[in-house]
Parts: structure tokens; sequence; C-alpha cells
């Protein structure tokens, strides 16, 4: 971003509440960039007792994550999950359960994670390339966005 939205004046870095941040030039307007995460929802799908996970179609070959989609306007979390999960695997969610909030720095989101029970037919939209199904026992997280709510999932399923 090079101009302020407001008067269209330049924006140049400068600190605000200890981090640097776009700021207009012009003294009169005072418009500052906050550059906030944007809220994610994602799904840990559970249908016909495996895991989904999905490649995105811009995605190299075989790297899988769980399904993801953007916050929308006026939409609470858990009805954007149940949406993203129709939207991108055709399926019905008919239960979703928070598994956590994860702060995900190097994309600027913040992730929202249900545990989702879906059924129906599996018909990919048209932002993945392919699927693939895991045993829940064989599920194993990784060490950022997404796989932090994998992992916690995981660690809740083991017997006390």
């Amino acid at each position: 971003m090079k101009y302020c939205p407001m008067c269209k004046t330049d924006l140049s870095e400068k600190p605000v509440d200890q981090q640097n941040r776009l700021c207009c030039i012009n003294k009169d307007c005072g418009y500052v960039f906050w550059d906030n995460p944007t809220p994610v929802v994602a799904a840990l799908v559970e249908h016909e007792n495996k895991i989904i996970l999905a490649r995105n179609a811009a995605w190299p070959m075989g790297i899988y994550s769980v399904i993801t989609g953007f916050l929308e306007k006026k939409e609470t979390p858990e009805n954007g999950v149940l949406r993203e999960v129709a939207e991108e695997l055709g399926l019905t969610g008919t239960f979703a359960e928070l598994i956590g909030v994860y702060s995900f720095e190097q994309m600027n989101q913040v992730i929202i994670a249900y545990h989702v029970k879906a059924e129906g037919r599996i018909l990919l939209g048209e932002e993945l390339a392919e699927i693939k199904t895991v045993d829940k026992n064989r599920l194993k997280g990784w060490s950022f966005g997404t796989g932090l709510a994998v992992t916690d999932w995981v660690n809740k399923q083991q017997p006390k």
C-alpha cells in the first residue's frame, strides 16, 4: 500500500503503539494502516470415520492440509466453517466443535479451528486439486498454522 485510502496522500512508516505502521503523511488526515490479522476458519473434517486432508490446486504435489477459508462479513465462525466444508467438499457438516484459536503470523491470520463431522458424497470444489483420507489414529499434526490445531485435536483423542 503506497497511498492513503482516505485522502490519497503518500503513506510512510512510523512507530505507532510500539510497532512500525504505514501512516498518512497528511497531518490533517491521521490514517493508520493497522494491518490486523484476517480471521480464517479451519475444519478438521471427519467423514465416514476418517479425516479428510486436501491439496489446494495452487499447492505443490504432496502438500495437504485441513479445509480452510476466510470468515465472511456477518458470519459466525461456526457457520463459516460449515459453509467452507460444503463449498470445498460438498459435504454437510452435522457437528462442529471448537479445537482452538491459533495465530499464524507468517500469513497474518488468526485461525479458528473446528472438528467437523460431515456426511454426504464428496464433490471437490474448484479450489481443491485432490483429497486423501487418513485413519484418525494415524493422523499427525505439523509445527505451524493449522497443523497446531491438528496436533491439539490428536492429543485430545489419546486415552487418559
